[in-house]
């Protein structure tokens, strides 16, 4: 089934892959592709719509990215957003000029002029801006539908022709009602009517995985993450048995996961799930080991290892199943091509296994996305909503030397960190949250006795693709519990630290 699309263009901003799911929310499928597109391209593509996104360069700039002006003549709908919409106006004959006075955040914005976008929307309302340069003179038969006090064309269209411009994001909650303005752009100027859903996502995928497999062997590297989990639980509900997956207990996974990932998937849902039990052997190879990349190299090295000694059992397979979603599609290819993702946490997996083709059954999918298919596939919380792990999962949320004793604190202080995060309901909130065993210890005092043990940090934040991050606002309640539990319940903690650093100048992960 050939599902209605429209064609997001990326001209580099930071909230473009956030359009692209905002559109997929309401149920149109859009894909995310590079700004050069040409012609041809777009009209093999055949879109309902297409969406111009923001970007960090100014329309009047040297090698600034431009379209083809007769992309205009397509007649195909078209909405311009920040610089998308100054491109239009500056293409069509309008003037884009440097603005007097900038306008970053929060505005408020009156429509003068009723259109198909204004449709539900309050005559005023909040929008989020953020521009320097804005359009001075619109071009021949556009007309201005909203304005703010300082930016005299935040909604500009020709609406005879469909092509519209906003100055401010739609895209992100701050706008009051972008949500709707996109919606109208999608509904009552492309007329779409929403035909991308999750349910219809598995059914057309389970038949053609059916129809590409038959009853041919499929192998797939189960890590426990959400990615894998859904993709292999996707393909298994399309061959059965003839999906075997190869579950690889390296001993440095969060508390009680290798048990729920042999409970849910080979005992509940009846996968041919394997296990290698590698835990004493990771181990033994991170002895004396504290530089982080160290660590990274050596646990990618093992893994293939550990996998091609399991693989060669099951011996010559017909397809490899992989995890990969759709923002490594953008980020490894900017859109244009597959480009094969490995394991996350296995450098070139691929290489070691008799494989003839590769099933990527989410590769068109965003994160969310991919959750709400593992809902539909009825897939526990606790698996769907699982906190995303680095590659080398704890080995780098300990700083220094890897040893059981510091695991074992791990473990149980970032289970007692998650699980009241889930008591207060948070943990759908908060893009990312684990404990860390820093390399510091510090004296404290439990009971009459001095202790001299490990600090524990703490690390939360909120985010929308994990490019930039900002630290979560835990209620002090919630930490001071969080604190508590941890230096009552868990071996050799004395002292619980919280980190507020955002995403840039830190990173998320510690290490």
């Amino acid at each position: 089934m050939q599902h209605e699309r429209v064609l997001v263009l990326d001209f580099g901003g930071q909230y473009n892959q956030l359009i692209a799911r905002r559109v997929r929310d309401l149920k149109v499928y859009c894909d995310l592709k590079p700004c050069d597109m040409t012609v041809e391209e777009i009209k093999t593509y055949d879109p309902i719509g297409i969406i111009f996104t923001g970007g960090p360069n100014s329309v009047n700039g040297e090698g600034a990215p431009r379209v083809p002006e007769e992309l205009f003549a397509l007649g195909i709908p078209v909405l311009g957003i920040c610089y998308g919409a100054q491109l239009i106006s500056r293409l069509l004959g309008g003037k884009v000029e440097h603005a007097e006075t900038s306008e970053y955040g929060k505005r408020e914005f009156t429509f003068v002029k009723d259109s198909p976008l204004s449709e539900g929307i309050p005559q005023t309302s909040v929008c989020w801006m953020s521009h320097t340069d804005r359009v001075s003179a619109l071009p021949a038969g556009f007309e201005v539908l909203a304005r703010t006090q300082s930016c005299p064309y935040t909604v500009f269209g020709e609406q005879n022709r469909k092509i519209y411009g906003v100055q401010f994001h739609p895209e992100v909650v701050h706008s009051e009602y972008g949500n709707r303005l996109l919606e109208n752009f999608l509904y009552k100027v492309c007329g779409a009517h929403g035909d991308w859903t999750m349910k219809g996502f598995v059914e057309e995928q389970v038949q053609k995985i059916k129809a590409r497999a038959g009853d041919k062997k499929v192998l797939c590297a189960m890590s426990g993450g959400v990615d894998s989990a859904v993709a292999a639980t996707l393909v298994h509900r399309a061959v059965g048995k003839n999906l075997i997956c190869v579950f690889v207990d390296h001993g440095l996974h969060r508390k009680n996961e290798p048990e729920e990932v042999m409970q849910t998937f080979r005992d509940g849902l009846g996968m041919n799930l394997v296990k290698a039990d590698a835990a004493e052997l990771f181990l033994s190879k991170l002895k004396g080991v504290s530089d982080p990349e160290q660590k990274r190299k050596i646990i990618g090295e093992e893994f293939i290892r550990v996998f091609e000694k399991e693989a060669k059992k099951i011996g010559a397979v017909d397809f490899l199943v992989q995890g990969t979603i759709y923002p490594d599609v953008i980020e490894s290819g900017k859109g244009k091509s597959a480009v094969i993702k490995s394991h996350h946490n296995v450098g070139g997996l691929p290489d070691v296994v008799d494989f003839q083709d590769i099933i990527e059954p989410l590769r068109d999918l965003f994160k969310d996305e991919v959750r709400r298919v593992g809902t539909e596939l009825g897939l526990a919380d606790s698996i769907v909503w699982r906190q995303p792990c680095p590659g080398p999962a704890l080995a780098i949320r300990i700083m220094g030397e890897v040893t059981k004793e510091k695991l074992e604190t791990l473990r149980d202080a970032d289970f007692i960190f998650r699980d009241e995060v889930a008591k207060a309901g948070l943990q759908r909130e908060i893009w990312q949250y684990f404990a860390v065993v820093t390399d510091c210890k510090t004296v404290g005092v439990q009971g009459d006795f001095r202790t001299y043990e490990n600090v524990i940090a703490l690390r939360a934040v909120t985010s929308v693709d994990a490019m930039t991050a900002d630290w979560a606002r835990i209620p002090f309640d919630v930490l001071e519990r969080v604190s508590t539990r941890i230096t009552n319940e868990v071996k050799h903690a004395n002292k619980i630290v919280y980190d507020i650093t955002s995403k840039p100048p830190s990173t998320i992960e510690w290490e």
